[in-house]
């Protein structure tokens, strides 16, 4: 039978004062959390709330009718639109 494998994990450090210490350490004892992680799962949340605010598109009801309509009832390209895209093409192709 074979062993299961451990993860893989990478390490992470970092420098923080006393009293950033003390604040922390403080948040992770109130949750009954290690230092170690309570770091790592607030990093974690963070990390993705930034990921979504940044990825995530919202927009106002009139906002989205708007963009939609614009999809239905897209103009045809122009000349300079199918240019770009030949260019792109080429570029990718190669």
């Amino acid at each position: 039978m074979k062993a299961l494998r451990q993860p893989k994990y990478d390490r992470l450090a970092a420098r923080v004062t006393p009293e950033q210490k003390a604040l922390i350490q403080r948040a992770a004892n109130l949750e009954g959390r290690s230092l170690t992680d309570y770091v790592i799962a607030s990093a974690e949340a963070a990390a993705r709330e930034t990921i979504q605010v940044h990825e995530v598109l919202r927009l106002s009801v009139q906002g989205a009718k708007q963009f939609f309509d614009a999809i239905q009832n897209s103009p045809e390209p122009n000349e300079r639109l199918l240019a770009a895209a030949d260019r792109y093409r080429k570029l990718v192709s190669d």
